[in-house]
């Protein structure tokens, strides 16, 4: 799977992931009304709602960017009718030709952590049949149970050529209460991201693995520390814009082949119309405020990074 993106990126000369993050706050008031005037104000009309916006979005997008990453828990809050959101937004980007990155963010053990790796990138049996279930391409994965957690899903990336990306450290404000506490004098996030090359080693793609890792663009120096760690390693880059990364901080994300590197913006692109900067689209045109916001992002990827 790691070879199809960095194809997909190469073809599309983007190193850039849509986050499909909705929140109802992000939906312009008219495609909400529809939806509610269909299915009630219900999580089935929130659903349906979230649904529109995303295609709306897809439409706008597909072509100019390889990948898409939707974040669960958006969908989740709303039940079983934001789950559903969710599947039918995942089927819509593969039928557009967009790769799909599940921000699940799972980690556990044993079976359960099985269950996780199969219900998201693998197939469940049922009687004789093996069926997939949310079917993305690469799921985000948890750490900190350690390899008992991680194994499940190099099984079923291997057997289903999927890839994850594994927390390394993150771009919230407080991820150093713990990634950055000293263990044999080595920042706990130096030492995960040596277990994600040594678990890539196991589920290589022609240049890259399949085990990439989450490092936040509003930590630069520690992107450039675990680029050494990790030159197998494809870096999933969120931060990107509203949490306050930009450009100029991504060049250490990169390996000197120019990839190496795909970096998200959620919110900075899918409520792009909501920005003074795009405000001239207005609510009707907000598919076509998120295409812009795209390519302003390539473009600033561009310069900084070449």
């Amino acid at each position: 799977m790691i070879d199809r993106l960095t194809e997909a990126i190469r073809k599309t000369g983007a190193p850039v992931v849509v986050g499909l993050d909705p929140m109802l706050d992000y939906i312009p008031a008219p495609i909400c009304s529809d939806a509610f005037a269909q299915a009630g104000q219900t999580l089935e009309g929130a659903a349906l709602a979230i649904w529109n916006f995303n295609k709306g979005i897809v439409d706008a997008i597909a072509g100019l960017v390889p990948a898409v990453k939707p974040q669960i828990a958006m969908y989740e809050q709303f039940g079983l009718p934001g789950l559903e959101a969710y599947k039918r937004t995942i089927d819509y980007c593969h039928e557009k030709g967009l790769l799909v990155i599940g921000d699940v963010k799972r980690g556990d053990i044993g079976s359960t952590s099985a269950a996780y790796a199969v219900g998201h990138l693998g197939r469940v049996r049922v009687g004789d049949s093996f069926l997939p279930v949310f079917d993305e391409d690469f799921a985000t994965v948890n750490p900190y149970l350690g390899t008992d957690g991680i194994r499940p899903f190099l099984d079923v990336c291997r057997q289903e050529h999927k890839g994850i990306f594994v927390l390394v450290k993150t771009s919230n404000p407080s991820s150093g209460e713990f990634q950055d506490r000293l263990t044999d004098g080595l920042p706990l996030y130096e030492l995960v991201a040596e277990k994600v090359a040594e678990w890539g080693e196991e589920v290589m793609g022609s240049v890259y693995s399949n085990v990439g890792a989450v490092v936040g663009a509003t930590y630069p120096e520690m992107g450039a520390a675990v680029r050494r760690l990790m030159p197998k390693a494809f870096i999933l880059v969120p931060g990107y814009g509203a949490q306050g990364g930009k450009g100029s901080d991504l060049a250490p994300f990169f390996n000197e082949d120019g990839l190496g590197a795909i970096v998200n913006s959620s919110r900075g692109i899918i409520a792009a119309w909501r920005q003074e900067k795009y405000s001239s689209f207005g609510a009707d045109a907000y598919a076509d405020a998120s295409r812009q916001a795209v390519l302003d992002m390539i473009e600033d990827i561009r310069q900084a990074v070449g």
